[in-house]
């Protein structure tokens, strides 16, 4: 069992921080709802998760350092590294949502200088530093994770400012400027794709889980926009209050166009095509977008006096939770069977 553990620790991947994310924008959800035990059930196991992952990572940079460094040289794996960053804030904003402001606070600060620094050491390793041309024929779903992050930063920032006074304004600064980066990211990243989708050829095993992302990184560009509009005032959030508000909402209804075009390509390759439909640690990456789908909607529907889209929000989050139970009963058997069963000696 313990080789099968190191190979595993070896083996992982960087985008599996997209449990915490999906696991922690349901319990935001459900805690919108006001179904609080479930939502402090799914908090802990957000909790747990993340943990879980922080000493996974660490191991494996200690031990397999290697592994790291090629996941940070291939441009259709580096970018799952924002998935820590996007982790952390959700968890921050589940925190905050239950009243742990501080703590929330620290979870941003690290998320933002983890924002920073891998949104210049990914690009360059993972695309431009690479001799290989051409990068954009590698590019793939998990590009827009570095969307989310960005986004991820926006929404926490924009949901403590109201409940500090030291330090409003840099919060309101933050907020407004990180989401600004991360609608021209989705917009560089989005003609990047297609030019990959158009120009090389593609098949269904190319279409991995990460491409509903593309989904899910509206949906947290519409929720950093909604909570940006609900902020105090602030001379960054009052310059540029109406722009984001009706952004948010032409946003939202982009993200609500590419479900059925996603849903429809998910019929494509494992019923027209029959991939197997198999779990893989990227199964995460669908849960997360529906859920914050739901979420955003919920938040636009409030912020706006939208009673259908809230409404939308509201069912959203029923579909994300049944199919985040499907998912981590799917997980814990894979684990179980990959690391935790004996082997059976004939």
């Amino acid at each position: 069992m313990r080789e099968r553990v190191k190979r595993a620790v070896e083996s992982l991947t960087p985008g599996y921080f997209a449990l915490v994310m999906a696991t922690g924008i349901i319990s935001v959800g459900l805690a919108l709802e006001d179904v609080m035990s479930v939502s402090r059930l799914l908090l802990v196991v957000c909790a747990i998760a993340f943990v879980t992952l922080l000493v996974l990572t660490a191991w494996r940079f200690f031990a397999y350092r290697g592994a790291i460094v090629d996941d940070f040289m291939d441009p259709r794996r580096a970018f799952g590294f924002f998935t820590f960053v996007a982790g952390t804030n959700v968890l921050a904003n589940r925190l905050a949502v239950g009243g742990a402001y501080r703590v929330a606070v620290v979870l941003l600060t690290c998320a933002f200088l983890a924002w920073v620094v891998l949104g210049y050491v990914v690009p360059w390793t993972a695309a431009l530093g690479r001799k290989e041309r051409p990068v954009v024929a590698m590019a793939n779903g998990t590009w827009f994770i570095w969307v989310v992050a960005s986004q991820s930063v926006a929404v926490v920032a924009a949901t403590l400012e109201p409940h500090f006074t030291t330090g409003r304004r840099e919060l309101a600064l933050l907020a407004v400027v990180s989401w600004s980066v991360g609608v021209f990211l989705y917009a560089a990243t989005g003609v990047i794709v297609m030019l990959r989708l158009m120009n090389y050829p593609f098949g269904p095993e190319e279409l991995t889980p990460p491409y509903w992302v593309s989904m899910g990184a509206l949906a947290i560009t519409v929720l950093a926009g909604a909570r940006i509009v609900e902020m105090e005032s602030a001379p960054m959030v009052d310059a540029t209050r109406g722009l984001i508000a009706g952004m948010s909402v032409v946003v939202w209804s982009f993200a609500t166009w590419l479900i059925p075009v996603l849903v429809a390509a998910g019929v494509w390759r494992h019923v027209a095509r029959r991939i197997p439909l198999r779990y893989e640690a990227t199964m995460w990456s669908i849960i997360f977008p529906l859920g914050m789908y739901g979420v955003a909607s919920i938040y636009l529907g409030r912020a706006d006096h939208l009673p259908l889209v809230e409404l939308v929000g509201s069912v959203e989050i029923w579909v994300a939770l049944t199919a985040w139970v499907v998912t981590f009963i799917a997980m814990t058997r894979h684990v179980w069977r990959t690391v935790g069963r004996s082997p059976v000696h004939g």
